[in-house]
């Protein structure tokens, strides 16, 4: 697989983007929630999908960023938009109809281990090491202490949906390693978020009403419009010119650490705007994913090598 290096230690500007893009994806769990209370799945995925891709192609055509040529590249947002939308976000707001939000959160943060892997085998800049699987378990562990054991408990209740929301993590591996191509094709990040959205809209459309018959079903409440409308414009629209962004410029493995992100910026947002207080366990699983995302970043381990050898 040919791409264009990157750079896989992530300097001030890409952890500054990884941060927002874990609160605009954090909220996404939130917002299929109260979505799914009125609107069958796909439905609702086919409406985030499509209205991300309107907002998308407005922005484009506002700011005069050149259309790709070329079958190769609409082909390759055709890819992208079934790894990266169509298929996970369907299994996962299918999933959220089965289990709870947090069991879905825990299993989504798999992502980086599946990444781990994927990107190792795929991707010669990004070779798995024993390091990264070690941070990419510290990280989890965190993640799984923050949204609470408890959650844990819910295993084996729901088994198709939890293999679901498994499922959507592995595509979100491919996902990440398949979309460094658009790096070498110079194709503008903005325009390669619209590109994948408009493709996975244009897939999940015919299976909503095959399925779903968005036509005969009761208007939704206007929360409900709201929810959606906060998914498509920052779940998604605004969330994938991010994900385009880091992915670039610092690699697949790097960009999906954001799944064991999303549930310490809910946590820290509780905190300032809630005034919820943290927990012990919520100090220690914000202390172990600091620490997988320092082993998986490299940098300490290599300033421990470079004081060693002098």
């Amino acid at each position: 697989m040919t791409t264009t290096s990157i750079k896989t230690r992530m300097g001030v500007r890409e952890w500054t983007m990884l941060l927002t893009l874990s609160v605009l994806w954090g909220g996404s769990f939130f917002f299929v929630e109260v979505a799914i209370t009125e609107l069958p799945p796909f439905t609702t995925v086919t409406l985030r999908v499509a209205l991300a891709a309107v907002a998308l192609w407005i922005f484009v055509g506002l700011t005069g960023r050149p259309l790709p040529r070329g079958r190769n590249v609409w082909l390759a947002f055709l890819g992208m938009g079934v790894l990266n939308n169509a298929i996970p976000f369907s299994l996962i707001t299918w999933g959220q109809t089965e289990i709870a939000s947090g069991l879905a959160s825990i299993l989504n943060a798999t992502t980086p281990l599946f990444t781990v892997f994927v990107a190792g085998y795929f991707l010669s800049d990004e070779r798995a090491s024993p390091s990264k699987l070690f941070g990419a378990v510290f990280g989890f562990a965190g993640c799984v202490l923050i949204i609470g054991p408890t959650a844990i408990t819910q295993l084996g209740v729901g088994v198709l949906a939890q293999l679901a929301v498994l499922a959507a993590a592995l595509s979100y591996a491919f996902a990440g390693v398949y979309g460094r191509r658009f790096q070498s094709m110079g194709v503008d990040p903005v325009v390669t978020a619209a590109g994948q959205t408009t493709s996975s809209a244009l897939l999940l459309l015919p299976i909503a009403f095959i399925f779903e018959d968005p036509m005969a079903l009761a208007m939704p409440s206007l929360e409900t419009w709201v929810a959606i409308a906060g998914l498509a414009i920052l779940s998604t629209a605004i969330a994938y010119v991010l994900y385009f962004r880091i992915l670039a410029s610092a690699g697949a493995t790097n960009l999906l650490l954001v799944t064991f992100l999303i549930p310490v910026s809910a946590i820290l947002l509780g905190v300032v705007i809630l005034g919820e207080k943290l927990s012990l366990s919520h100090v220690t699983g914000l202390a172990l994913i600091g620490v997988g995302l320092a082993v998986i970043d490299g940098r300490v381990i290599r300033r421990r090598e470079t004081g060693d050898k002098g």
